[in-house]
């Protein structure tokens, strides 16, 4: 005999049922049950708006600010690039974050009409996080990573090729490579000229550098003594970037001693050469 379920008793409530109210809470706190489609803007474009800063101006009915959005983002991207590593690129990134958020936030406004200003706000934040965290900041990366990177030595910006490998050095190359920290020098990347390549005996004397029986200017912290050879697969360059000590150096024997052991550079730590033109600005000397 089958069992008959009267419609006067309802199931029993499961245990997941307040997870099941979470969620309705949720949009009603936030409007989010307010939400309406976005009419004239398909999910293609929703999605492009999300990639190119400016568009969402376009696609959301404001041609005039559109055609100016797209144009300022592009203005602002080659600012970007052409003052790379200094404070001027940041003000202008800052800028095309916030016009590629103004942009995607005026798409969604129609979904937003009737929300409340707490969520309108949030939404704003939320679209400007999300765009930096998940497009901007990964970007920068990876440009960073693999194709330039701005260096500054001695106040001065030069950009750096990540691409490629070291090719034929010449002495007088400059090259960009990996320091690890030693002693009295931080740990990051080095720039400086190739002063002998492998096999060049290298002689410190008080007054001069002698690469091969040719003598050179001597460089700070350089030893005032001793000979090396240049082993196979390296470089030498001396590290020109920050030294520290907290006020007090210590002795400058130890301290050339400790330079020294960082300035034979192995193929290994190759990170890349300066261009020799970033735009119209010369930046290292040929």
């Amino acid at each position: 005999m089958s069992r008959v379920v009267s419609p006067y008793y309802p199931p029993r409530a499961r245990w997941y049922a307040p997870l099941q109210r979470v969620g309705p809470g949720l949009a009603r706190f936030f409007s989010l049950n307010r939400l309406r489609r976005v009419d004239g803007v398909s999910p293609a474009g929703l999605l492009v708006s999300l990639l190119i800063p400016g568009l969402g101006f376009y696609l959301a009915g404001r041609r005039a600010w559109g055609k100016a959005a797209l144009v300022g983002c592009g203005f602002l991207l080659g600012v970007c690039l052409v003052a790379l590593g200094r404070m001027t690129a940041n003000i202008a990134f800052g800028l095309l974050l916030a016009v590629h958020a103004s942009g995607v936030t005026l798409v969604l406004q129609p979904w937003l009409v009737e929300a409340r200003f707490f969520t309108r706000v949030f939404c704003s934040f939320g679209i400007l996080a999300a765009l930096g965290g998940l497009l901007y900041v990964p970007a920068g990366n990876f440009v960073d990573a693999h194709w330039f990177t701005p260096l500054q030595i001695n106040g001065k910006v030069v950009v750096v090729k990540k691409y490629g490998g070291p090719g034929q050095v010449r002495r007088g190359d400059w090259l960009a490579y990996t320091l690890k920290a030693a002693g009295y020098t931080q740990a990051g990347l080095g720039l400086g000229p190739v002063l002998a390549l492998p096999g060049d005996r290298i002689r410190f004397t008080e007054t001069a550098l002698e690469v091969n029986g040719v003598f050179r200017p001597r460089l700070p912290h350089m030893p005032d003594s001793g000979e090396l050879v240049v082993p196979e697969k390296h470089w030498f360059l001396w590290p020109e970037f920050d030294i520290y000590g907290h006020g007090n150096l210590g002795d400058p024997a130890t301290v050339s001693q400790v330079i020294l052991r960082s300035a034979v550079i192995s193929e290994q730590q190759f990170a890349g050469k300066p261009f020799k033109r970033w735009f119209w600005r010369r930046q290292v000397p040929s």
